[in-house]
């Protein structure tokens, strides 16, 4: 076997192992976007709101464009509590 032939080998592996990569990013990345999305309808569930209510919270002005709702001195302040 010529040390090309080497090469190639080598140079297919790795491609394999980068495809094999790729492809768990692709899932790791999934499965994070899914949990996000959970933990958001939870606490969108805890506050009880009904669909009228959190059309019109969503709808306010207080919503910003980050999607929190509030203040950003406020946010800090809750955010401080809470840890």
């Amino acid at each position: 076997m010529s040390k090309l032939d080497k090469i190639n080998k080598e140079l297919e592996k790795a491609r394999e192992k980068a495809a094999e990569w790729q492809a768990k990013v692709r899932d790791l990345e999934k499965q994070k976007q899914e949990e996000e999305n959970s933990m958001i309808v939870q606490a969108v569930r805890s506050l009880k709101l009904t669909p009228a209510e959190l059309a019109a919270f969503l709808d306010s002005p207080a919503v910003t464009a980050s999607g929190q709702a509030g203040p950003k001195s406020q946010q800090k302040e809750d955010n401080a509590h809470e840890a």
